[in-house]
């Protein structure tokens, strides 16, 4: 092995292309949804248990902190979505070049970011 390789440990300083950055996002997304699927799938028994219970599920999503979690689920969702229709995009080879991968990633991003405004305005 050469140990003459230039080596660079400081993270911070690693400028990341646009389709990283993009598939960095939709991992984070589906770590999010990840965990909230227990929250879901509490709500989701809260609800069905009663009508008593369903009423107060319901009043809770008045608060403003409950209304932001909201917020976050679906808007994560709604990124992991776009981004996996670019993956399954690209299995069919569709932007599989460098150019197309980074025109897959903006399109992505901006298509995300419409869904995250569009969630913000549903749940609000």
């Amino acid at each position: 092995m050469n140990s003459n390789r230039p080596t660079n440990l400081d993270l911070t300083t690693i400028e990341l292309p646009l389709p990283a950055k993009a598939s960095i996002l939709h991992r984070i997304s589906g770590i999010i949804l990840f965990v909230a699927v227990a929250f879901m799938l509490c709500a989701l028994g809260a609800s069905l248990e009663s009508a008593e219970s369903f009423a107060e599920l319901k009043a809770g999503f008045d608060n403003g902190l409950v209304k932001f979690i909201t917020w976050g689920i679906v808007s994560a969702l709604g990124y992991h979505l776009v981004a996996g229709i670019k993956h399954l995009l690209m299995d069919m080879g569709i932007g599989e070049t460098k150019e197309g991968g980074r025109t897959g990633a903006m399109i992505t991003l901006v298509a995300g970011v419409i869904v995250i405004v569009l969630a913000g305005v549903w749940v609000w």
